[in-house]
């Protein structure tokens, strides 16, 4: 898990995507084009929450999250995507 100097705000959440998967189960080796978007991520900072609504994912945490949730952003050569608490599914 990274540090990072990035603080969420309100019920964002920072999440580290896990890495593409290198080969199938049968042993063959997946090109990158063909690499599918991970859907799973290890939480790396989250906001306070919402006055009603308090944050329940913590540091640590590894999340499933959608396909198409979040933003991608890239901080000292770091991927990570920032999205919604209710974007994240289940926590693993």
């Amino acid at each position: 898990m990274s540090n990072v100097n990035i603080k969420p705000l309100a019920d964002r959440v920072l999440v580290q995507p896990a890495a593409a998967e290198e080969k199938t189960a049968s042993g063959l080796y997946i090109p990158d084009t063909a690499k599918e978007k991970p859907q799973k991520g290890i939480v790396v900072a989250v906001g306070n929450g919402k006055k009603d609504e308090p944050i329940t994912v913590k540091v640590g945490d590894t999340v499933l999250y959608g396909k198409y949730s979040g933003t991608e952003l890239t901080v000292e050569g770091s991927d990570y995507l920032i999205m919604r608490e209710s974007d994240i599914f289940a926590i693993l």
